[in-house]
């Protein structure tokens, strides 16, 4: 174990703190297995409906720890990626928590989650090219499909910074706070919490999958998907609660 992550449980929601302060978060080999370990909960527990990722100390991730680098170590896990998540996020919604910076491996990893709140004050950006390096945990490949190519290659080869307004503004985060950005991260993810756990996955699977579906395909793909959310326990109490005027209890199944 390690306590370069720290990870806390909070009405159905698991909070994962990348804890390394002193080094603005940048990325381990340790923190990133920590929390591929907190990804693997999220999904394996029924109790957990969402995760939040963040930062402590005011900074979300600067990226790769280049100490590490320079001794030879990948802050990545095998079939998940860098930190853990950039290849393999986890089946429920995650969202991202910025404030202070998320550059370099730090959007890579803030774009590999569903949903960003982040602070105002926030800054973004894959500086990668200023050290020489190429965003490979997925700047250069994921950052294009969330914001207008054009952008996106200005970003990677100036490795310029934009605020949190600019990235709001492209569609790259959801909410802007003046507070906390866990706090307002906090409130979106109860949000999602409060609605149909299979619904809430498929809706994520079928979002994330069927944009590689062939156009002819894509109803039929979406129907195996969708079809048993629809003859599930679940879809009768969410009829029975809206009928009856109460709050629903959800079984995820």
């Amino acid at each position: 174990m390690t306590d370069e992550v720290l990870t806390s449980e909070e009405d159905g929601i698991l909070i994962v703190t990348i804890n390394r302060p002193d080094a603005k978060n940048a990325m381990t080999k340790a923190a990133a297995e920590a929390i591929a370990a907190a990804m693997d909960r999220l999904d394996n527990d029924d109790s957990l409906r969402v995760g939040v990722l963040t930062g402590a100390g005011g900074t979300f991730c600067s990226g790769m720890d280049l100490k590490g680098f320079l001794r030879g170590e990948s802050p990545s896990v095998e079939g998940r990626g860098f930190g853990g998540v950039v290849q393999q996020p986890p089946e429920k919604p995650l969202i991202a928590a910025v404030e202070g910076y998320a550059l370099a491996g730090g959007l890579e990893l803030m774009i590999a989650c569903d949903l960003v709140v982040a602070n105002a004050k926030a800054k973004f950006g894959i500086p990668e090219v200023k050290r020489g390096l190429v965003a490979a945990a997925g700047g250069v490949m994921m950052l294009p499909d969330q914001i207008p190519e054009r952008i996106a290659m200005e970003l990677a080869l100036t490795g310029d910074f934009i605020d949190a307004a600019r990235a709001y503004e492209l569609g790259l985060i959801n909410r802007v706070t003046e507070g906390d950005a866990l706090a307002g991260a906090k409130e979106l993810a109860k949000s999602i919490v409060a609605n149909g756990p299979l619904a809430v996955r498929v809706s994520k699977q079928v979002i994330k999958q069927s944009r590689g579906w062939p156009m002819d395909e894509r109803y039929k793909r979406q129907t195996q998907l969708i079809a048993p959310v629809f003859v599930s326990e679940d879809a009768r109490e969410g009829a029975a609660a809206f009928a009856e005027k109460r709050a629903p209890n959800w079984k995820g199944k």
